[in-house]
């Protein structure tokens, strides 16, 4: 993949960026109505496939968090047409590289030395290339390093850009604008965290210890000293990314064995440590040739209040649903049922967020759960589809914690599907009441 020699860092940049994209967009409409004229049964296929090519396009060159909204975008299999999925995934594993020139200003910027000086060896070409930064090889006293460095301009852009943004993703999203003002506002205050990488140092290393005794998950050892806010130093873990893992034909046990690693490594920090690392898209783990899960970012860490946690894991893992008082309750507590609700109101939100939850919890309410059950994700995703075309849903509804929470939980489900893997769902629980 050809190295992007500039990067738009400024404000007036940017927006040009963006603005261009938006004609770019624009044309596409006019060619898709066009040849509609002569042909009334054409379908948006083409249309979302130009779209999404050059919108994709776009966020590659800006990167930052323009680029990280792909990436969560592409998570969620049920919010864009096939054609945005497909190339937004892209920016899980690769998008395109800085050139070298680029990377040395910012070690100058950093540590006042050029890697060389640094490092006995270090490759100036990255080995992957993603939305805030791009990870390079390197090597000092015979020990191989990752050293993930943070594109210029990326911390300060990332307001403007959700600004920038925000157009497209109304349009994408179907949210109305206080929801779409929420999941923005969230999405930033997250960005900001991710961005500050001497923050990501701290709470690497904290998770590492938190998670050590977890069967067949691993973590690398960072070096503080060896990093800054746009730098992090950590080992080198040798490993394959699942999809590269998965075109090994790898067997049924081994993927159960990975998939197991993947749930306890989620639960035990949502039910144990009440923060969890909150970007669980493929790119962020590897599988080593000793069969254990590598866990090498954790930029993303979403904290979970009592009076989020409580409420949601007892509708997930109690029976609490068969106490309508009691789930009308914690509802509200979640703002899924609001003050001003009508009684005809509340009792459509009661049913409707009943069976969502209820939907979702499979998982959570048998001992072992078979995540290669394709019936269950098409009823989620066949869920989704009904209520977005559903006026009642237009409406913003839920605390803010469910943008990350939801996003960390249908990610996970994602990845185990993927493996097809079969999981015992019983080993971390939640801890919590049935009264509120």
């Amino acid at each position: 993949m050809k190295a992007q020699e500039t990067m738009p860092t400024t404000k007036v940049e940017r927006s040009a960026k963006f603005v261009k994209t938006g004609f770019q967009i624009g044309g596409n409409y006019i060619k898709h109505y066009s040849k509609k004229i002569f042909n009334p049964e054409l379908s948006r296929d083409e249309l979302n496939e130009d779209n999404a090519s050059d919108i994709y396009n776009s966020l590659s060159e800006l990167k930052g968090s323009a680029l990280k909204i792909a990436q969560m975008l592409s998570m969620d299999k049920n919010t864009l047409p096939r054609a945005y999925v497909d190339k937004f995934t892209q920016s899980q594993y690769n998008a395109p590289p800085l050139s070298g020139p680029l990377i040395v200003r910012t070690f100058t910027k950093s540590f006042g030395k050029t890697p060389e000086k640094i490092f006995d060896k270090f490759n100036i070409k990255s080995t992957h290339a993603a939305s805030i930064g791009q990870v390079h090889e390197a090597e000092l006293d015979g020990k191989k390093l990752a050293i993930k460095i943070q594109y210029p301009g990326v911390g300060d852009s990332i307001s403007s850009d959700l600004k920038l943004v925000k157009p497209f993703a109304f349009r994408l999203l179907g949210m109305s604008e206080k929801e779409l003002n929420i999941y923005i506002k969230e999405v930033e205050e997250r960005l900001l965290e991710e961005t500050d990488y001497e923050r990501e140092v701290r709470s690497s290393m904290e998770f590492a210890e938190a998670c050590k005794n977890l069967d067949n998950v691993v973590f690398p050892n960072y070096y503080p000293a060896l990093s800054s806010n746009r730098i992090i130093t950590m080992d080198w873990i040798e490993g394959m990314h699942l999809k590269e893992f998965l075109k090994t034909n790898p067997s049924q046990e081994l993927k159960n064995k990975i998939g197991q690693a993947l749930w306890d490594f989620y639960n035990f920090q949502q039910h144990e440590l009440r923060k969890v690392h909150a970007d669980p898209h493929p790119g962020n783990f590897l599988i080593t040739k000793d069969e254990k899960l590598g866990a090498i970012d954790f930029g993303c860490i979403k904290e979970m209040p009592d009076d989020f946690y409580e409420p949601f894991f007892s509708l997930t893992s109690t029976d609490l649903f068969e106490n309508k008082e009691e789930t009308i309750k914690a509802f509200r507590k979640l703002e899924m049922i609001l003050a001003n609700d009508t009684p005809a109101q509340i009792e459509f939100y009661y049913k409707a967020y009943k069976e969502m939850i209820s939907l979702f919890a499979k998982p959570y309410i048998t001992p072992t759960f078979d995540f290669s059950q394709n019936d269950f994700f098409e009823a989620l995703y066949s869920y989704g589809e009904k209520i977005a075309k559903m006026p009642e849903f237009k409406q913003a509804r839920g605390v803010k914690h469910f943008i990350y929470i939801n996003r960390t939980n249908f990610g996970l489900y994602n990845i185990l599907n993927e493996l097809k893997a079969t999981v015992k769902t019983d080993t971390f629980k939640p801890h919590v009441s049935k009264s509120f």
